[in-house]
């Protein structure tokens, strides 16, 4: 980050490291999921496809990831466990729970058409996750316990209930029948009236999914006399167990044991009360404004991949734009946004209670349908390419006690575009004049402003000439269309370290209102959380 007066507003931010040797254990699951399956037509009680897909999407996490090493799902959610060692992203919370759902939701689109050739994706996909800090193997193997008879006391239910109602039995009336009912009731009622054995259900649907590295050897070459040359690697591949959370199975894959420990002989059922209290997790305090900060993951190596233009690319900004106005649209909480390069920040209202102000529900949600919106508008921008990896991002989230700071963050942001424009404008100058990146990067050091300005005049380049996303980012918010008197969500490039803009939209912040309107309400709700 560059250096500004504004850079003070970084105390706020708050660590959130894991620490050894606790267990990583991230879990996602879908976020209004089961308004996305009938929005897309899937199947009841189970769609293999769909699952296949979350299947593909995890075997994808394993294979980016290397020190994520198992995974077990089923139905929309995922647990992804990091092995006992990891300093992954120095074992920040917010990071590592981000990134991780990012990079699913990313390629849950990216896959879709492999597996739902012919229904189009009219939504985006999203996803909430949390991190579980599992304090030993004890807890790790009561976790999965636990989410595994959740899938097998799911499954069972679901399929109980939607026979009924293919019968004729409408959900209201199918739910009624089985109130109440257990394990032996259910699966009576599956074999008496519809002639199904439980236990003949396909695998993936009784007991879940497995994601687990094992060891193979891979044909790198051939010698000149014809035999393969072989080297051993890590594959990620999909299984299915009726207990994951047994010796039995931990010790069939020499990578858990290896790289995690080894599991006991067997445990006893333990509440889901008990596991939860493992959830590493935080409430954003009340009467602050929340802003989220989502930020491009390697996104050099994107850019570079996909031929992005330097040091800037209009149509890239424009797409990170769009996908800002997306979630504007979509949570009436977000009331500003403001981007520049790979980097987005959106700035909840002082009041939100937007799930119950949990952080990771909030970082999640964001950092996911803005990573699933990316891929989904890519073509409209890029209409002749293809990315080559999925894109994906990390967040966090931050909370500012005042209007004033807030501005400053924003500030500073603006100060930091600013910055970093004008030096890649000059980096790239010289690059592309036959200077080395060492080279470029010597004639810079220690310049000033100044300096900067006249190095791009030689150029025949008037810095204050560039367009004005490059300078000064682009700012996203609601305002009123003087036509229809309607609120929209509008996209533009100014100047909001001045506080002309601020005033010029005394509704973003709210600061038009007299303090008590917006204290009365607030406590209110403060009551309600407590």
């Amino acid at each position: 980050m560059a250096n500004s007066r504004y850079e003070y507003v970084k105390w706020f931010e708050v660590e959130d490291e894991v620490m050894y040797p606790n267990i990583i254990v991230v879990q996602i699951d879908g976020r209004d999921f089961g308004c996305f399956s009938e929005k897309h037509g899937f199947e009841k009680p189970n769609d293999d496809k769909a699952l296949n897909l979350m299947n593909a999407c995890a075997i994808k996490v394993l294979e980016n990831f290397s020190d994520v090493i198992f995974a077990y799902g089923f139905n929309d959610e995922y647990s992804f466990v990091l092995k006992k060692e990891t300093t992954f992203y120095q074992r920040r919370a917010s990071k590592i729970l981000s990134i991780i759902v990012s990079f699913f939701s990313s390629t849950y689109v990216t896959k879709w058409k492999e597996f739902f050739s012919q229904n189009e994706l009219s939504v985006p996909p999203s996803f909430h996750s949390r991190v579980i800090n599992c304090a030993s193997m004890e807890v790790l193997q009561a976790y999965l316990l636990w989410r595994q008879t959740e899938c097998h006391i799911s499954n069972q239910y679901n399929t109980c209930l939607w026979k009924l109602v293919f019968s004729g039995k409408s959900e209201k009336e199918a739910k009624e029948i089985l109130k109440g009912t257990q394990k032996q009731e259910q699966n009576e009622l599956l074999f008496q009236q519809f002639g199904i054995n439980y236990k003949d259900l396909p695998q993936i649907f009784r007991q879940g999914s497995c994601a687990i590295k094992i060891k193979v050897d891979d044909i790198v070459k051939y010698r000149e006399d014809g035999t393969p040359v072989k080297r051993p690697r890590k594959k990620a591949v999909i299984v299915h167990s009726e207990n994951v959370a047994t010796k039995r199975f931990w010790n069939n894959y020499t990578c858990l044991t290896e790289e995690l420990g080894s599991l006991a002989e067997g445990i006893n059922k333990i509440k889901p009360e008990y596991l939860r209290s493992f959830q590493f997790e935080s409430r954003l305090m009340l009467s602050t404004w929340i802003v989220v900060r989502v930020d491009g993951c390697h996104f050099h190596r994107f850019c570079d991949d996909n031929g992005f233009q330097k040091p800037n690319d209009e149509q890239a900004l424009k797409l990170m734009n769009s996908c800002a106005v997306s979630l504007l649209e979509m949570f009436k909480d977000i009331i500003f946004a403001y981007g520049v390069s790979d980097e987005y920040s959106f700035v909840l209202k002082k009041d939100s209670l937007l799930y119950q102000r949990w952080s990771s529900e909030i970082v999640s949600a964001v950092v996911s349908l803005f990573s699933s919106m990316y891929v989904m508008k890519w073509k409209e921008f890029f209409h002749k390419k293809e990315f080559k990896e999925p894109p994906y991002f990390d967040g966090r989230s931050v909370c500012y006690p005042s209007s004033e700071i807030l501005r400053d963050y924003l500030a500073w942001r603006q100060v930091d575009c600013h910055i970093n424009n004008q030096y890649n404008t000059c980096f790239w100058l010289l690059v592309k004049s036959g200077k080395t990146r060492t080279e470029a990067q010597s004639s810079l050091k220690g310049t000033q402003t100044q300096e900067k300005n006249e190095l791009l005049a030689k150029f025949g380049i008037d810095y204050n000439a560039l367009p004005i996303i490059f300078r000064m980012g682009s700012s996203v918010f609601q305002d009123r269309d003087e036509l229809t008197g309607n609120d929209r969500v509008v996209v533009e490039h100014c100047n909001i370290i001045e506080t002309s803009f601020w005033k010029e939209h005394p509704r973003i912040l709210n600061e038009e209102e007299p303090l008590l309107t917006i204290l009365r309400p607030l406590s209110t709700k403060m009551l309600r959380l407590s």
